[in-house]
C-alpha cells in the first residue's frame, strides 16, 4: 500500500479550540505523526464545549466532546504540565526531533516556559514554527485574545454579512460557522508546507507568524478591493451578489432556491426555461449592467416566476440548462445529498470499545497518496506514557 503523503512529518501540537488543532489535524490526514499536548484533566478547551456529544451518557465526557472531534482526529494525545521543569523538558525533547510545532498561546507566553521560538530552534535550527494569535506577533493588539467572531467584527466581515439595514432582520450578522478560524488553519497549513519545502534549499527551519485578523482582512477579497478603489464603504445586501444579476435565493411554493445567473448567456437560458422570453429581450436586462441597474424592477418579476414552482422543479430546468441553482439544504438534507455520499466526505470510524462513530473526513483527494482521515481522536492522555522516552514509532 503507498504511503501517504506526509509519513514520516513529525508535528508537535501544542494549540487549543479550532484554528491551530485544524491545521494539525490537515497534516494528520495527509499522513503526519500529530502528538497534541494538553493540560493534565482538563486538555484542550473544547473537550468542555459540549453538550453536544458523541454518544449519550458518555463514560468520560471529556472524550467525547463532539466540537473536540471536529478537529483532532488523527493525533496522539499527552497530557503535560508545561509549567513544571518535567513538563518543559519533554516539550524540548519532542521538539527536538519534530519537523513542525503549531502554538496559539498569546504572544510572549511561552516564552516564559521556555517554549518559544528562539528557545526550540537553539535545540533543532530545523524546526518549522508557526504561530497563530488573534492579531500576530507584533503591532498594538499583539497582546490580546481573540475569538474567530470578534475577529469577523473588527475585521469587517459582520458589516456585509446579514440583510440590509431597514430590510426584516436587518443588522450585522456573524457567519454561521467559524470561517475566519478556518481560513486560519487553512494558510497555516499552507505556510508550513511551504517552509518545509523551503528548508530543503536553505536546510534551516523558520517561524510562521499567522493572525487571524491579518486572514480576515486579505480574505475580504474583492469587497475590501472595491472600497480601496472606490472608497465606497460597502452595504450588505442580503444573498445578493453586487456584481451579477439574478444572484438570490427566491421562495418556491415549497421552499428557497438558491440562484446565480454569471453572464449574459446564461441568463438568457434562465428566461428560456423559465417561460420569461420577454425579459431575454427586454433592453432593461439584456446585459449584466443593465439588470444591476434595473433590480428593482426585474426582481419583482423573477419573484412571481417562482412562486408558483417547486424548487425540484425548478433546480432540474435550471440545471439541465447550465444555470447555476441549488436548494437551501438543512444539514440533514446536505447528509442525505447523493453527490455528497457519493464523494465519500463521511466517514464511519471505528472506536476503541467496538463501536462505530460516524465523522466528517477530508475533502482532500488524490490520486495515489492515500488520506489517514479515518481514525478517531485521542481520548485525553492516551498516549502520554508511551512519548515519555520521544517520538514512537509512527503508525
Amino acid at each position: 500500500m503507498p504511503l501517504a503523503a506526509l509519513h514520516g512529518l513529525r508535528v508537535l501540537d501544542l494549540s487549543r479550540v479550532l484554528a491551530g488543532p485544524m491545521a494539525a489535524q490537515i497534516l494528520a490526514d495527509l499522513g503526519a505523526d500529530v502528538i497534541k499536548i494538553e493540560r493534565p484533566g482538563r486538555g484542550d478547551d473544547s473537550r468542555e464545549w459540549a453538550p453536544p456529544m458523541m454518544v449519550p451518557e458518555p463514560r468520560s465526557p471529556l472524550d467525547e466532546s463532539v466540537y473536540f472531534w471536529t478537529c483532532n482526529r488523527g493525533k496522539r494525545s499527552a497530557t503535560v504540565d508545561i509549567a513544571s521543569a518535567e513538563g518543559q523538558a519533554l516539550v524540548v525533547r519532542l521538539a527536538r526531533d519534530a519537523d513542525v510545532v503549531i502554538e496559539n498561546y498569546k504572544a510572549g507566553t511561552l516564552a516564559r516556559y521556555g517554549l518559544d521560538y528562539e528557545s526550540l530552534q537553539a535545540v533543532n535550527p530545523r524546526l518549522v514554527y508557526c504561530s497563530i494569535t488573534g492579531f500576530g506577533q507584533t503591532g498594538p493588539y499583539s497582546d490580546r485574545a481573540g475569538y474567530d467572531t470578534i475577529i469577523q467584527a473588527l475585521g469587517g466581515l459582520m458589516s456585509i454579512t446579514g440583510n440590509p439595514d431597514g430590510a426584516p432582520g436587518g443588522g450585522p450578522r456573524k457567519s454561521g460557522l467559524a470561517v475566519v478560524d478556518q481560513m486560519t488553519a487553512l494558510y497555516s497549513a499552507v505556510a508550513i508546507l511551504a517552509a518545509l519545502q523551503e528548508r530543503q534549499v536553505s536546510g534551516r527551519g523558520q517561524q510562521i507568524d499567522m493572525s487571524l485578523l491579518d486572514v480576515q482582512v486579505a480574505a475580504l477579497t474583492n469587497i475590501g478591493m472595491n472600497y480601496l478603489a472606490s472608497g465606497m464603504v460597502p452595504r450588505r445586501m442580503g444573498n445578493r451578489l453586487g456584481t451579477v444579476y439574478p444572484s438570490d435565493n427566491f421562495r418556491c411554493s415549497d421552499g428557497d432556491l438558491m440562484l446565480i445567473v454569471g453572464n449574459d448567456m446564461q441568463f438568457r437560458r434562465f428566461c428560456e426555461v423559465m417561460g420569461l422570453p420577454e425579459l431575454a429581450a427586454d433592453p432593461r436586462f439584456a446585459r449584466n449592467a443593465d439588470r444591476l441597474a434595473h433590480v428593482a424592477e426585474l426582481e419583482p418579476l423573477l419573484r412571481e416566476a417562482f412562486a408558483h414552482r417547486k424548487v425540484a422543479e425548478c433546480e432540474t430546468l435550471l440545471s439541465a440548462a447550465g444555470v447555476p441553482a441549488a436548494p437551501i439544504n438543512d444539514i440533514g438534507q446536505v447528509f442525505e445529498d447523493p453527490q455528497v455520499l457519493a464523494r465519500g466526505v463521511l466517514r464511519e470510524v471505528a472506536r476503541p470499545d467496538g463501536t462505530v462513530s460516524r465523522m466528517l473526513g477530508s475533502p482532500i483527494r488524490m490520486s495515489r497518496s492515500p488520506l489517514r482521515d479515518g481514525r478517531p481522536p485521542p481520548r485525553l492522555g492516551e498516549h502520554t506514557a508511551e512519548v515519555q522516552g520521544g517520538w514512537p514509532s509512527a503508525s
